[in-house]
């Protein structure tokens, strides 16, 4: 079922009855997204909210050089927007883009609201999952001022070794804020030890 791996999500995080859970997915839609296709270019605004079912997904920015900061990947079993946009009703600084051919189930603005008022655990649902992110975030940040690029670079590839074998070097760099080029000359001291 389409639904699995979202309910898995759903009750690692909160206890959920049979109903609940189907009543909750019965609010996201299926799609496919296809390699280099983008869920979301910066200027737009993002108006939904996404869980990736199969498949990956790169957030990143362009700053004004045309250089990629990359933010996340968003991997089976994560979830994906962003939130600015989606909160703030702004446009986004984001681009939201498949690295593989990807299936999501997606929930928009206006359907969340209303899963919202039908189903009261969705609330704290997300509220959970949002504090989760920010926890997610705050140690990333704390990782990126208090490692090396080396140190930051084995940390990825230790904890997230199905998303490396998705990624070109330039991805991988742009996400650990280094160079290309600084890249290439850790991974080949890695070779040689």
């Amino acid at each position: 079922m389409i639904y699995d791996l979202l309910i898995e999500n759903i009750t690692k995080n909160r206890e959920v009855s049979i109903a609940e859970a189907e009543k909750f997915c019965s609010f996201f839609n299926d799609k496919t997204i296809s390699k280099k296709e983008f869920l979301l270019k910066q200027g737009e605004f993002c108006k939904f909210e996404a869980f990736v079912t199969e498949g990956c997904f790169r957030v990143f920015s362009l700053d004004k050089k045309g250089n990629e900061n990359t933010l996340y990947f968003a991997a089976k079993d994560w979830w994906l927007m962003d939130i600015d946009s989606f909160m703030n009703h702004k446009p986004s600084d984001l681009n939201i883009q498949a690295l593989e051919d990807s299936k999501i189930l997606i929930i928009s603005q206006e359907d969340k609201s209303n899963l919202y008022n039908e189903l009261p655990m969705a609330e704290k649902f997300f509220r959970i999952m949002f504090q989760k992110s920010i926890v997610a975030w705050q140690r990333r940040v704390v990782r990126n001022n208090s490692l090396t690029a080396k140190e930051r670079y084995n940390y990825f590839t230790t904890h997230y070794p199905e998303i490396v074998l998705k990624l070109t070097d330039r991805q991988m760099a742009s996400y650990l804020g280094i160079t290309h080029e600084f890249l290439s000359k850790i991974k080949k001291r890695d070779k040689k030890q």
